[in-house]
């Protein structure tokens, strides 16, 4: 039984997917809107929820946490 392994793999490796999460979170952030499948939509509801969390209170320590996420995105969502 699978209880508790809640990634989904995507049919990826790691590195690929990872990379392809972090491209995915840029897009939306910069754009608002982008045409993806449902499970690639469903696992970037877990990386971009926390992330807009983040930018909710624009502190110095909400900052770097965004940084250490993806500096591209953080720069422009945490001003």
């Amino acid at each position: 039984m699978r209880h508790g392994h809640g990634l989904r793999k995507l049919n990826r490796t790691s590195e690929h997917r990872l990379a392809m999460l972090r491209n995915m979170m840029n897009s939306l952030l910069t754009h608002e809107v982008i045409k993806t499948t449902v499970p690639k939509a469903k696992e970037l509801r877990r990386v971009v929820e926390p992330m807009i969390t983040l930018a909710k209170v624009a502190t110095v320590a909400n900052r770097r946490l965004a940084f250490n996420q993806d500096l591209r995105t953080a720069r422009s969502w945490l001003r």
